[in-house]
């Protein structure tokens, strides 16, 4: 892999920065919105999914204990 020197390397940078399509105010909101969404829906999936699984444990130890 050949060096470029680091000016060359500052203006390759900037050029490809400059290409980068940035999301808009609404965009980060909506998109914030819906990841809060699906961390609040996955912890209520979770939250049941182990309450069931330390149910059917408890059931099982009281019934051989």
């Amino acid at each position: 892999m050949a060096m470029t020197n680091p000016f060359q390397f500052l203006q390759q940078t900037r050029a490809e920065v400059a290409k980068v399509v940035w999301p808009g105010r609404r965009e980060v909101l909506l998109t914030t919105v819906m990841v809060f969404i699906m961390a609040v829906l996955a912890a209520i999936f979770f939250f049941f999914v182990d309450w069931m699984i330390r149910q059917g444990l408890e059931l099982i130890l009281t019934f051989f204990g």
